[in-house]
């Protein structure tokens, strides 16, 4: 098939998914597709990559990355601060539950100031300034969803609005277009498929990220009453799951693979009533699942299982990135400052190790250890444990909502075990964010019971001597 024409179809595809999943009584405002392009550009490629005044990947030697890592792209900075400057005017107006949500969430509060103290000792205090700036972000976006009117139907409205656009681009590229959607090892010139992202790592993570919400919508639907509306929204999410599965094995990205199956079957296994009525089967299951990923990847119990799935013991050479990472710490305390490892002379003498030029630790603890040393592994560990607490309050109130939001925070804790996410401009650290905060009445507003007012001169109502079951009896 012809590309354009391909492309035409897939056009007339994806106006058709908006149509399958139109929800007339869903309100939203139009401050929501800021966080939606946000969340868009953080989920594929910055804007300069893809208009072409910075190609990712094709940056191999020292000094040019440096250069595009330190100084930044001009037109990615302008669509960045854009992009905040606006999301702060819709907060100045909506600063009252803006202050709420704050308030609620202080640990994040506390644990993002710190990453702002640290700029104070980095190596690159400029650098890691700008990073900062561009980390609140995340933040901004997420308290733009949390603070819509609708706050459900803005969580539905982000999951469609990334995922009807980037998962049938993606499968596209991969297709039609192989210079957007592929990529060529330069050793052994085999292909690997990146989709609208820049690697395979990260179309995986794509995959991740929406596959647990298309999953979500189904489950969702499934549970509602039947209708035409229903069906539309099973076929919708039904189609665009089955995409991100395609992807999942083109893209050959086992950690995401693997923690998607993970969360599919806990989100699956909250569905069922008997979860619902007994909440601490959470958290069983929450511990079963870290317990096998830690036991798999670290304890040495998994090297059979790693092989299974394409990997070697030593994780493509993970191990030997940690250990080496790990040695070049500086002030353990501490840390570098804010994303300010991989600058300097410790990003040249990793690259003079390895020839394929690592970015990140592959570990998102250790990463935020290498930044912000002890004492940011501490306030992150009281950030992961209250949020862990948000997210079972958010399932025993609303198993609906907390089920997705379990999903995600799940996702953030093992995905980081063998990547670093904890990060700006990364899915798995805004969703993380998204299912963690706490917010007064959660995502789901429940509608309160409505009341018929009981008058001083209505007349007394006469109960007939009716026998009723016991087990319908009310004590009183």
């Amino acid at each position: 098939m012809p590309p354009g024409i391909a492309l035409l179809i897939f056009s007339v595809g994806i106006l058709g998914l908006f149509v399958l999943d139109r929800d007339p009584k869903s309100r939203t405002s139009m401050a929501l597709w800021i966080a939606i392009f946000w969340l868009s550009i953080a989920g594929s490629r910055s804007v300069g990559q893809w208009i072409g005044t910075m190609h990712g990947n094709s940056i191999t030697d020292t000094a040019s990355v440096e250069s595009a890592y330190t100084e930044g792209s001009p037109l990615d900075r302008t669509v960045y601060s854009g992009l905040l400057a606006l999301g702060m005017i819709v907060l100045v107006k909506r600063r009252q539950k803006v202050f709420g949500i704050v308030r609620a969430n202080w640990p994040l509060a506390v644990f993002s100031l710190y990453c702002a103290v640290s700029i104070a000792w980095s190596d690159y205090p400029d650098v890691a300034f700008k990073r900062w700036i561009k980390s609140l972000g995340d933040f901004v976006m997420v308290l733009i969803i949390l603070t819509e009117t609708d706050r459900y139907a803005a969580i539905k409205r982000v999951l469609a609005g990334i995922g009807f656009v980037l998962i049938p681009l993606s499968v596209l590229f991969i297709k039609f277009y192989p210079d957007l959607g592929r990529g060529y090892h330069p050793w052994t010139w085999t292909p690997y498929y990146t989709g609208v992202t820049t690697n395979k790592n990260e179309l995986g993570r794509l995959c991740l990220i929406l596959g647990l919400g298309f999953l979500w919508r189904i489950l969702t639907a499934l549970r509602s009453e039947k209708s035409a509306a229903r069906k539309k929204h099973i076929l919708a999410f039904g189609v665009c799951l089955a995409m991100a599965l395609w992807l999942f094995w083109m893209a050959g990205s086992m950690t995401s693979m693997s923690c998607f199956f993970m969360a599919s079957a806990l989100m699956v296994t909250c569905s069922l009533r008997i979860v619902a009525l007994k909440p601490w089967m959470v958290h069983v299951m929450v511990a079963a699942i870290l317990a096998v990923s830690m036991s798999t990847l670290f304890l040495d119990m998994g090297s059979g299982v790693l092989q299974t799935m394409g990997k070697d013991p030593t994780l493509t050479g993970r191990t030997d990135i940690w250990k080496l990472v790990l040695g070049m710490t500086g002030n353990p305390a501490v840390g570098t400052g804010f994303e300010s490892f991989w600058l300097g002379k410790r990003l040249e003498r990793m690259w003079s190790i390895y020839w394929w030029h690592p970015r990140e630790a592959h570990n998102g603890y250790i990463e935020v250890f290498l930044n912000l040393g002890w004492l940011g592994i501490v306030l992150f560990g009281i950030v992961l444990a209250t949020g862990y607490r948000t997210v079972v309050s958010a399932f025993r109130r609303n198993a609906e909502e907390g089920k997705l939001r379990l999903a995600y925070f799940v996702v953030a804790v093992a995905y980081n075990f063998a990547e670093s996410a904890f990060g700006s401009l990364n899915p798995v650290w805004i969703f993380f964010l998204l299912a963690t905060f706490t917010v007064p009445g959660g995502w789901i507003r429940t509608k309160p019971r409505k009341t018929v007012p009981v008058t001083a001169t209505a007349p007394p109502v006469t109960v007939p001597n009716v026998r009723v079951p016991y087990d319908e009896q009310v004590s009183t």
